[in-house]
């Protein structure tokens, strides 16, 4: 797996000792509750059973999926993810998503993160297109797709469940496309 550095994170591949922090971070209502497959309450059996699955795609070095840990250098823990998912080299595209720690919100984490991937995304693996669904009513997630560029393509109306509240949401779909990409990248930090 790419092992991605930035300033203050390093994007790598999940450990099985990563199981703590992954509930400590996904566990929480107030995280778990955007999420369309994280049930709630998440425990150390989820956390296990997920990650030996995760891993074991790793190692299989699955080139249609990248999830990136994301381990805070001076924490010295990991606090969330950010994956490129259901890449399709041919035609060029992948979505996204991500998740953090609630400890670790409004610091600018995704945002850090988020650049390192797209980079990673339209840079490495040479992809034109990224997108992403993110809940009508999760404000800063979609305020981060924005800054980052994404621009709002539709809604999906009554197109997602949460697993942890079983509320069906309303989806944003937003787009990020390469020349997008490459006016913005600079401007961000």
């Amino acid at each position: 797996m790419k092992e991605i550095k930035t300033k203050r994170l390093i994007l790598r591949g999940y450990l099985i000792s990563d199981w703590k922090d992954l509930v400590e971070g996904i566990g929480d209502f107030e995280v778990s509750k955007w999420l369309k497959k994280v049930p709630y309450p998440y425990t150390e059996k989820d956390a296990k059973d997920y990650l030996k699955k995760s891993i074991k795609r790793q190692k299989k070095n699955d080139n249609t999926n990248y999830v990136f840990a994301l381990y805070h250098k001076k924490d010295k823990k990991f606090i969330g993810s950010v994956g490129l998912h259901a890449i399709d080299y041919f035609s060029g595209v992948a979505t996204t998503g991500s998740w953090l720690n609630k400890q670790y919100w409004r610091q600018g984490y995704i945002t850090e993160a988020k650049i390192a991937v797209n980079n990673f995304a339209f840079n490495k693996l040479k992809l034109r297109r990224l997108g992403t669904d993110i809940y009508v009513d999760n404000i800063a997630s979609n305020s981060v797709q924005e800054k980052l560029g994404y621009k709002l393509e539709g809604v999906k109306r009554k197109a997602a469940r949460s697993k942890a509240t079983e509320k069906i949401h309303d989806v944003n779909i937003y787009g990020l496309l390469k020349e997008d990409w490459l006016k913005i990248k600079n401007k961000l930090r």
